[in-house]
C-alpha cells in the first residue's frame, strides 16, 4: 500500500478550541495516532487491512478520549461548555484522521487537479462545535463542480472507516450549486448549512460556499425562512406534548427546550449574520441581561443533554423518571429541605425551560413583527379586538404601551396590563414583557395592601372568562409570584411521581382552566353535577381562590394541606375577601383531598362513610365547593386521570351526602337501604315465582343489600339461581358509566376466594378498581368486581373470553397463582427510582360493623393477591375492596372481619397482622425486583 512518510496528520486536523474540558493530548495524541499509523501500516497488503487497522487504532483512541472527557466532566459537571466543543473536537480528530489514511494511504494522489480539492465540512450541531457524548455526525464533502470517482473511492472508503468506528454519520456529497438549489428547495438542509464549519480540505472552496449561501441563498428570504421555522416550532411542540411542564421532557425537542435555542441562534445568524451567540447582544437581540439568562439556559440544557448520554449509554434526550434521579446525583443535587435531590433539580430545569419560553418568545414575536406577511385586511377585519385603553396601543394584534417611563409611575400598571390583555383578547408585546420582567421589584407590600390592586388581580380571575390565559401569562414572566410571595415557592416545582403530569404551578392554572371550562358551560354532558352546581350559583370569588391555593403548601416537609391552609389564612385577606369568605377558603384548602379520599378509599355504599364526609362539610355550601374542587383538582393532574368511576363514586357521594344534609344524618342507616334495596330487587324480579323470590331476598345477609346496587342485585340473583354444587358462574359485562368491566361471580364458599380472583385477574393485566364479596346463608359466595385494562378503560370485548377462561382456570385449581405470577410480577426500569414506603393504618370507626385497613404502598401486578392472600391465611374475611391508584403509588383498602365475624379488636392481633402484610409486600417486592 502506499503511504506517505512525512508527519503530515496535524495538518489534517483542526486546532484544539481554547475553552476544552481537559488537555488536548489527553483527548487524543496526534503524533502518538500518526506512529500507530506508520507502524501499522508497514505490515499491511490490502485497503481492508489498512481500513482495519486504521479503525483498531481509531476505536482505541476514541475510548480513551471519551474516557478522560468524561472523568474531566464529572468534576465540573455543570460547565458543559468545555465539555461539548472537547466531544467535537475528538470527533474532528476521527473524521480527518480517517480522511488523511483515506486521501494518502488507501487513494493516494499526491497533485489533485483542481476539480479534486474537495472540502469537508461539519454541519448541523457538529458544525456549531456543541455535541453531547452520542450526538450525530453530520458531514458534508464538498466538490468544486462535480463528484469524480476518486472523490466517490475516497468518500466510500471513508463511509465503511467511521461504519466500523460506529459512528453515526449523516453525509452529503455536493457542489456549491448543489447546496444552493437544494437550499431553497429545503428549509432542513438551508437550516443545516447556516452552521458550516471547515474541518479539511480546500478551505478557499469551503469560503467561496459560504459567500453563496449569504448571496443567493439567505439575502432577501429572511421572512419566507422565519415563517417555516416558527411553523417547525409549533409542530415540534405540539408533538411533545405542547407544555413545558411535563415531568418527563425531552431536552432537545421539547419545549423549553436546547432546539427553542438554536431556532432562536439559527434566525438571528440568519437576519444578521451573526458568528455566535454573543454577537446576540451587538446585534440588538437580546440585552446584556437577557444574554445571560440565555447563556446559563444553554449551559445548563447541555450539561443535562451531556449526563443523560453517559447514564443511557446511548442517544438520549427524554429526561424519563428513572434517569431524572441519576442525572441529579450527577450534577451534584442533594436531598433538602424535605424534598428529593431529583425534585430540586427538575425545579431547576424547568425554571430554566421557562426562561427560555419568555426569552424565545420575545425574539420571535419581535421578528415576526419585522418580517412576518401581514394578514390580508378581511382577516384583520373579521378579528377586530375592542378598543384599547388610554395609555395602550395595539400593533400587529400586540398590545403595548404608549410610554414606558409614565407606565412605570403607577405600579397598578403592572396588574393593569394583564386585564387589559384580557379585556381586549390581544397578546403582550415583547417590549412589555421585557418592561415587566426587569420591573418585579416593585411589587412591595404597600403594592400588594392596595385596595385597586386586589380588585384588578380578582377581576383577573372572575371577570373575563379565560383566566388562565393571565395567570399563565403572569406565572411565566415573574409576575404572579411577585404579587403573592407565597406562590413563587411551588413555581417550576416537579412531584417525582408518575400521577402528576404537571408542574404544581402549571397543574394550578390547569385546574382553575377546568373551572373556568365548567362555567362557559363546555362541559355540561361530562361533568354535570358540577355543571349544574354553578349554574345554580356558589361563591365564585371564594372557589376561584381557594383553586388557586389549594396545592400552595407542597415542597415542604410537612402535610402540604395543613400548611396551605396555613398560608391561605394570610394570602385570602391580603387578597380583599372577607372574614367569612377567608375561613371558607382556608377550610378548602385544608380539605381539599377529603372528598376525593372519602371517594375513592372508602365504602360509600356504608352509611358511616357517608355520615362521616357529611359531618365534616356540615353544609351544603361547603358540600358544592369541595365538589367542584375536587372535580377540578383531579381533571388538572393529568390528560388521562379523570374518568367515568371517578365521575361515578363523586357524583354517588356528593347525591348522599346532600340527601343526607337535608334530611337528617339518622336517615342514612343500614335498615333503611335494606329495605329500600330488597324493594327494588322485589320488583325487578316480577317474572320469577313467589317462593323464587323468597328464597333470593332471604338468603343474603344485611350487608349485601347496602353494598351493591340493584343493577349487581339481579344479575347475582339470576347466577345463584339453581346453582349446582360445585357450579362456578361467571358474568362478564362492560360497565360504560363506570369505565370498568364488571365482573360477577357466584360459586360454593370456601376461604381464599378473593385472593385466587384477585390473581386470575392480575395474571391477564386486569387492574382491581372496586370489589365485593359476600356469603349466602345457604353457603355460597358471591362477589362483584370492577375491572380496568391497562390503559384504565373497559375491556374490549373480544379480551373477555380469554379473561373469563384465567378466571375459570384459577378458580378450578388448574393454574396455581404463586408460581403463574412471578413473571408478570415486575417493576418497570422507568418506575424503578419511585421511593413509596409503605404504610398500614387500621381503623375501627370508619365502619359500625367492619374494620378498615388501609395499605398504602408500592404498585406492582401482584400485590393485590399477595395482600388478600395473607389476610385470607389468617382467617380475615374480606367483604369490600376499594384499590386507588396513583401512579407508582396504590392505595388498598379493605373492609373486613376476623373468623368469628367480628371487627378486629385486639391490639395485639391488629399488630400481628401488620406484620404478616408487610412481610407479604416485601417478599413480593423482593420477588419482583429479581424477576
Amino acid at each position: 500500500m502506499a503511504q506517505d512518510s512525512n508527519k503530515v496528520l496535524a495538518s489534517f486536523i483542526p486546532a484544539a478550541p481554547e475553552s476544552i474540558i481537559c488537555a488536548p493530548e489527553a483527548i487524543f495524541d496526534i503524533d502518538a495516532i500518526e506512529t500507530a499509523l506508520e507502524t501499522a501500516f508497514k505490515n499491511v497488503s490490502s485497503a481492508a487491512d489498512v481500513r482495519n487497522e486504521t479503525v483498531r487504532i481509531l476505536t482505541e483512541a476514541n475510548d480513551a478520549g471519551r474516557a478522560a472527557i468524561e472523568s474531566a466532566m464529572m468534576q465540573a459537571p455543570r460547565n458543559s461548555r468545555p465539555t461539548t466543543h472537547a466531544y467535537a473536537w475528538l470527533t474532528d480528530c476521527l473524521v480527518t484522521t480517517v480522511l488523511y489514511v483515506s486521501q494518502t494511504t488507501l487513494h493516494p494522489n499526491p497533485h489533485p487537479s483542481e476539480g479534486e480539492r474537495i472540502a469537508v465540512l461539519a454541519v448541523g450541531g457538529y458544525g456549531r462545535a456543541e455535541m453531547s457524548p452520542f450526538s450525530d455526525v453530520d458531514l458534508l464533502f464538498l466538490a468544486p463542480y462535480k463528484i469524480t470517482g476518486w472523490i466517490e473511492s475516497v468518500i466510500e472508503s471513508m463511509l465503511y472507516m467511521f461504519w466500523d468506528l460506529h459512528l453515526k454519520v449523516g453525509h452529503s456529497s455536493r457542489t456549491i450549486r448543489d447546496c444552493i438549489r437544494l437550499g431553497k428547495e429545503d428549509y432542513t438542509i438551508r437550516t443545516a448549512m447556516l452552521e458550516l464549519r471547515h474541518l479539511a480540505g480546500n478551505r478557499d472552496l469551503t469560503a467561496e460556499l459560504q459567500t453563496k449561501l449569504r448571496n443567493d441563498l439567505f439575502k432577501n428570504t429572511a421572512r419566507e425562512f422565519i415563517e417555516a421555522k416558527l411553523e417547525e416550532r409549533d409542530e415540534r411542540h405540539k408533538k411533545q406534548g405542547g407544555q413545558r411542564y411535563l415531568v418527563e421532557p425531552n431536552v432537545k425537542e421539547g419545549k423549553g427546550g436546547l432546539r427553542d435555542l438554536q431556532s432562536l441562534f439559527w434566525i438571528a445568524k440568519y437576519v444578521h449574520d451573526v458568528r455566535n451567540v454573543t454577537d446576540l447582544v451587538k446585534a440588538g437581540v437580546f440585552t446584556a441581561d437577557e444574554f445571560r439568562q440565555f447563556d446559563e439556559a444553554e449551559t445548563f440544557l447541555h450539561a443535562v443533554r451531556n449526563q443523560l448520554h453517559i447514564v443511557a449509554n446511548r442517544p438520549m434526550d427524554q429526561l424519563t423518571f428513572d434517569l431524572q434521579v441519576e442525572v441529579a446525583e450527577r450534577l451534584g443535587f442533594i436531598d433538602h429541605s424535605g424534598r428529593r435531590a431529583v425534585e430540586h433539580f427538575m425545579q431547576f430545569y424547568f425554571v430554566h425551560a421557562t426562561r427560555v419560553g419568555e426569552l424565545t418568545r420575545i425574539f420571535m414575536t419581535a421578528l415576526e413583527e419585522q418580517h412576518v406577511k401581514p394578514e390580508p385586511a378581511l382577516q384583520r377585519f373579521l378579528k377586530r379586538k375592542r378598543k384599547t385603553a388610554v395609555g395602550y396601543y395595539v400593533h400587529r394584534g400586540r398590545l403595548n404601551v404608549d410610554d414606558p417611563k409614565a407606565f412605570l409611575t403607577d405600579k397598578l400598571n403592572l396588574l393593569r396590563i394583564f386585564e387589559e390583555s384580557l379585556r381586549t383578547g390581544n397578546l403582550m408585546h415583547p417590549d412589555v414583557m421585557r418592561l415587566l420582567s426587569a420591573n418585579l421589584d416593585l411589587f412591595d407590600e404597600e403594592f400588594r395592601a392596595r385596595p385597586e390592586a386586589k380588585r384588578i388581580f380578582l377581576d383577573i380571575l372572575l371577570k373575563h372568562g379565560n383566566p388562565e390565559r393571565g395567570l399563565r401569562r403572569m406565572n411565566e414572566l415573574g409576575v404572579l409570584g411577585a404579587f403573592i410571595p407565597e406562590f413563587q415557592h411551588i413555581v417550576a416545582m416537579m412531584q417525582f411521581n408518575m400521577y402528576h403530569s404537571y408542574t404544581v404551578d402549571e397543574h394550578t392554572i390547569q385546574v382553575v382552566s377546568n373551572l373556568a371550562q365548567i362555567e362557559r358551560g363546555e362541559l355540561i354532558e361530562e361533568l354535570p353535577v358540577a355543571s349544574g352546581i354553578l349554574e345554580r350559583g356558589v361563591n365564585r370569588r371564594v372557589l376561584y381562590v381557594a383553586l388557586l391555593l389549594h396545592d400552595i403548601g407542597k415542597g415542604r416537609k410537612e402535610d402540604h394541606s395543613v400548611i396551605g391552609a396555613q398560608i391561605a389564612r394570610k394570602v385570602a385577606p391580603r387578597l380583599g375577601l372577607k372574614p367569612a369568605d377567608c375561613d371558607t377558603v382556608e377550610w378548602l384548602v385544608r380539605y381539599h383531598l377529603l372528598m376525593s379520599d372519602m371517594a375513592q378509599k372508602r365504602d360509600i355504599s356504608d352509611p358511616r362513610t357517608v355520615r362521616d364526609f357529611a359531618k365534616a362539610v356540615k353544609t351544603r355550601e361547603r358540600l358544592d365547593l369541595l365538589t367542584v374542587l375536587t372535580v377540578c383538582d383531579i381533571r388538572g393532574v393529568g390528560p388521562n386521570v379523570w374518568n367515568n368511576w371517578k365521575a361515578v363514586l363523586l357524583r354517588n357521594l356528593h347525591a348522599q351526602t346532600a340527601d343526607a344534609l337535608e334530611h337528617g344524618l339518622e336517615a342514612v342507616n343500614r335498615s333503611t337501604r335494606e329495605g329500600d334495596a330488597k324493594k327494588a330487587l322485589r320488583d325487578a324480579l316480577s317474572d320469577w315465582t313467589a317462593k323464587d323470590r323468597k328464597t333470593e331476598l332471604q338468603r343474603h345477609y344485611g350487608p349485601y343489600w347496602s353494598g351493591v346496587p340493584t343493577s349487581v342485585h339481579l344479575v347475582l340473583a339470576n347466577l345463584l339461581k339453581n346453582i349446582k354444587g360445585d357450579e362456578i358462574k361467571i358474568e362478564l359485562k362492560a360497565d360504560e358509566d363506570r369505565d370498568a368491566t364488571r365482573i360477577c361471580f357466584a360459586m360454593h364458599d370456601h376461604p381464599g376466594i378473593f385472593s385466587r380472583l384477585s390473581a386470575a385477574l392480575a395474571l391477564v393485566g386486569a387492574n382491581v378498581v372496586d370489589a365485593r364479596t359476600y356469603t349466602t346463608k345457604d353457603g355460597h359466595a358471591t362477589a362483584a368486581f370492577w375491572v380496568q385494562d391497562g390503559d384504565g378503560h373497559p375491556y374490549d370485548k373480544t379480551r373477555l373470553t380469554r379473561l373469563k377462561q384465567m378466571i375459570n382456570k384459577t378458580l378450578m385449581g388448574e393454574v396455581v397463582p404463586r408460581e403463574a405470577l412471578v413473571s408478570r410480577d415486575k417493576i418497570k426500569k422507568r418506575e424503578s427510582k419511585f421511593r413509596v414506603p409503605t404504610s398500614i393504618i387500621f381503623d375501627n370507626e370508619g365502619s359500625e360493623i367492619f374494620t378498615i385497613i388501609e395499605v398504602d404502598s408500592r404498585d406492582r401486578p401482584g400485590l393485590l393477591h399477595d395482600l388478600t392472600r395473607a389476610l385470607a391465611s389468617n382467617h380475615i374475611t374480606i367483604a369490600t375492596a376499594q384499590i386507588a391508584t396513583y401512579g407508582a403509588q396504590v392505595v388498598d383498602v379493605f373492609y373486613v372481619k376476623d373468623m368469628f365475624g367480628m371487627k378486629i379488636h385486639s391490639e395485639s392481633k391488629r399488630a400481628a397482622l401488620e406484620r404478616k402484610l408487610h412481610e407479604a409486600i416485601e417478599q413480593g417486592a423482593q420477588r419482583a425486583r429479581e424477576s
